[in-house]
């Protein structure tokens, strides 16, 4: 099923857009120049941040759909889709932090805990596809 041309709907893709055309940009423009050793001291702490502020537009875009969601319905099957990513990232994060902590498995990037949140949002539509009858606009 597609999503809806409803106001919330395109508020939520300008939103999600913007955030992600600027994690992109950020995210690639700062590698390049740290990269090529371009940048130091402040500006590379500003480079560094951008990208991960950019993720936090990104989980207000979804926050802000979830808030302004009319339709009852599809705002639970949002909500627990959203609980559901949330509980596999950090589920995944602390099973891989203790495997970490005991030496088992290296080090990984802390930023792969986003990674795995919206790959949870496909995995609690899913969920709610399976338990509920619906995922809501995702198929």
């Amino acid at each position: 099923m597609a999503m809806p041309s409803t106001p919330e709907s395109r508020r939520y893709m300008r939103r999600l857009s913007i955030s992600m055309a600027a994690y992109m940009v950020t995210l690639i423009g700062g590698a390049y120049l740290v990269n090529n050793e371009l940048v130091s001291g402040p500006l590379l702490w500003l480079l560094a941040l951008l990208p991960g502020l950019s993720l936090v537009g990104a989980f207000y875009a979804v926050g802000m759909f979830i808030i302004e969601q009319k339709d009852e319905f599809l705002r639970m099957l949002l909500v627990r889709q959203s609980l559901f990513a949330t509980a596999f990232a950090l589920s995944v994060a602390s099973i891989w932090g203790f495997l970490q902590e005991f030496g088992l498995v290296p080090d990984v990037a802390l930023y792969y805990v986003a990674i795995l949140w919206f790959f949870g949002l496909g995995l609690g539509a899913g969920f709610n596809k399976l338990t509920v009858g619906s995922a809501g606009w995702c198929w």
